[in-house]
């Protein structure tokens, strides 16, 4: 014959005092034991929040041994954060007598808190059960107060020994809270680096194949028809080369930021690195500067003209007459400003940018050639010299600030 279990029943009759918690440590069920212990009803328990009904001692709030809220809080925390039973060490948690508001009772308790999992392995509730044990410790002080059998100093080194294995409990359990934060905070990031180059590979392959195509294509032309123009053909080859190779050399020098230290620094004065850079290359629009004297900083001359050649190249890319740059001194950094007269970055799309491989629709347009790699390999430049590359506000166009930690 099949038994029917009364499980409300049974968890009433429990000889364990024990509570039932919601996850924002609300009871919603209490047993007969826990009732008496607490000397509660029901109803004032039932519905409301564990720590409202029972405040810590305001008393106790300098004694290390009487943190009560800050203790069960931290144990029902972890409970919630690792889905694990949380066993306390023995915790002094004083507790106000029904119809004395203001007024506590020294009680100690040992305490052990048990999820209960939920079909998508969350935690739904908490199994709070909990062991007064305020007799035994008053039973150690009065027998050591009245020296019974002559063992008032043993038994004084065994409450000592007591709440001393209590705090290294608590200490133990405060690390492990730690460590399982940081598993958990590195966990995250390895798999989100790991989902960041997977898109990479995806991405990059995506545009290398591009000019892959095009090369294929135009020689598969040339091949199936005879009388065709050569010369043609191989300036469409070489376009495609060319930007096969700038995709390329990007790739390597992301790659090479990724896996070697930043090369060995000099002393680089902004304004001459920008003159030598405009010596060097022909912009194709005006371009007016403002370069402060004696504007140095600390870090190796070939990658800080790598960045300042890739924002030259996204402004001229984006400008509609001219482009400006300035290098002035704000200390304690040194600051580079690029900016055109172009049709601006979005305020949504100023950290996108930076992204490898991102490109706003407008750039693709402009410049199908672009890998969309060049931003992102000037802003990790930065970052290697203790610096920092972003998209600013500007009333017309795009506005790029560059700032290095000043050379003193």
């Amino acid at each position: 014959m099949k038994t029917e279990i009364d499980y409300e029943e049974m968890f009433n009759a429990g000889v364990v005092p024990t509570l039932l918690l919601t996850p924002d440590f609300t009871m919603v069920a209490a047993n007969d034991a826990y009732l008496d212990v607490t000397q509660r009803t029901r109803a004032e328990l039932i519905g409301h929040c564990i720590f409202a009904v029972f405040p810590d001692n305001p008393d106790t709030a300098d004694d290390p041994d009487a943190q009560g809220i800050k203790v069960l809080r931290d144990s029902l925390e972890r409970v919630l954060a690792t889905g694990k039973r949380d066993t306390m060490a023995l915790q002094r948690y004083d507790v106000e007598p029904p119809g004395m508001p203001g007024v506590f009772e020294e009680r100690h308790w040992s305490t052990v808190n048990t999820p209960v999992l939920g079909p998508d392995g969350k935690v739904k509730l908490i199994i709070h059960s909990t062991e007064e044990v305020t007799d035994f410790l008053q039973q150690l002080r009065w027998s050591s107060r009245r020296g019974v059998t002559g063992a008032r100093a043993k038994l004084k080194a065994m409450e000592n020994h007591l709440y001393a294995r209590n705090r290294e409990l608590q200490d133990l359990n405060e690390r492990l809270k730690q460590t399982h934060r940081e598993q958990t905070q590195t966990t995250s990031a390895l798999r989100d680096s790991i989902r960041r180059q997977r898109q990479f590979v995806v991405d990059a392959s995506h545009d290398l194949r591009n000019p892959i195509t095009g090369l294929l294509t135009e020689l598969e032309v040339a091949l199936s028809e005879p009388h065709i123009d050569m010369q043609q053909i191989l300036r469409r080859l070489l376009r495609n080369a060319e930007r096969l190779n700038d995709i390329v050399a990007d790739l390597l020098a992301l790659a090479r930021l990724d896996t070697t230290a930043p090369a060995a620094t000099e002393l680089v004065d902004l304004s001459q690195l920008v003159l030598d850079e405009l010596e060097r290359r022909t912009v194709n629009a005006a371009v007016h500067t403002r370069l402060d004297q004696q504007v140095k900083v600390y870090a190796s001359r070939i990658p800080l003209a790598r960045l300042l050649a890739n924002l030259l190249a996204n402004a001229e890319r984006h400008t509609t007459t001219k482009i400006e740059i300035m290098v002035t001194a704000d200390p304690p950094e040194a600051v580079l400003e690029v900016i055109d007269d172009g049709p601006g970055v979005a305020s949504a799309d100023r950290e996108r940018i930076f992204e490898r491989l991102y490109r706003l629709d407008d750039a693709r347009l402009q410049d199908p050639g672009g890998s969309g790699l060049g931003l992102s390999i000037a802003r990790e430049i930065a970052q290697a010299y203790g610096g920092c590359l972003y998209a600013a506000d500007h009333p017309t166009g795009a506005r790029f600030v560059l700032r290095l930690p000043l050379a003193a």
